[in-house]
């Protein structure tokens, strides 16, 4: 479980502070670590859907109920697609960490009948991602692609493009490279769009950078 400790209150110095805090405000200071290989052979990759803004909860629940039926040597990691932000507060310099797919939770485990129903049935989960009966199993590759984004929110100097919601766009930069989307919000302040991609068959918001997008013209 990621480590999150309550915000302390740093004395005005003057200088600028930087610092890593979670979305509801708790300072962080676990960096992002590349997935590993599995260390039981029997592991796969799995997405399970959780109910949007519930994944923390739902990350929590699953390795309570992983430690309460004793089935530490069935599930490995349990993991959540984020990404640091940094932006301004009171003049110090926050580093957010922001979840960029929202209702999906990555666990990694050796999964059979047993373990599906006691995955399914944790508190607001809904699901897995599966084609027909089958829960889809995703390879190393996948889910360090998804985990560890590079596209992180710098900042850049203003750029002098204009956008508007609903036009199409493709994202030139990061793991959703070449992806195409339409526009679903602008922020000119930030100087980012919310865009909606196609992954895993499900429409899906990502924010970009505008110097990481282009317009698609068909």
């Amino acid at each position: 479980m990621a480590e999150e400790l309550e915000q302390e209150t740093a004395e005005n110095t003057g200088t600028e502070v930087e610092q890593t805090i979670q979305e509801d405000g708790a300072v962080s200071e676990t960096p992002a670590t590349e997935v590993a290989a599995p260390v039981n052979e029997n592991f796969k990759w799995y997405i399970i859907h959780a109910y949007s803004g519930f994944e923390r909860k739902v990350r929590e629940s699953l390795m309570s109920r992983v430690a309460a039926y004793h089935l530490e040597d069935r599930v490995g990691r349990i993991e959540i697609p984020t990404e640091p932000t940094t932006e301004m507060r009171n003049g110090k310099k926050y580093t957010i960490d922001r979840v960029f797919l929202p209702g999906y939770v990555f666990v990694e485990m050796a999964l059979d009948n047993d373990l599906w129903h006691v995955v399914k049935n944790t508190p607001r989960v809904t699901g897995f991602l599966q084609t027909g009966d089958q829960p889809n199993a995703l390879s190393e590759a996948e889910v360090n692609a998804m985990l560890n984004r590079s596209d992180v929110t710098k900042e850049k100097p203003k750029m002098k493009m204009k956008f508007a919601k609903g036009e199409q766009v493709r994202i030139t930069e990061g793991p959703f490279a070449n992806f195409n989307g339409a526009v679903d919000d602008v922020n000119e302040d930030k100087q980012t769009l919310k865009v909606m991609v196609s992954i895993f068959g499900r429409p899906t918001p990502t924010e970009v950078s505008f110097a990481n997008v282009e317009k698609f013209e068909e």
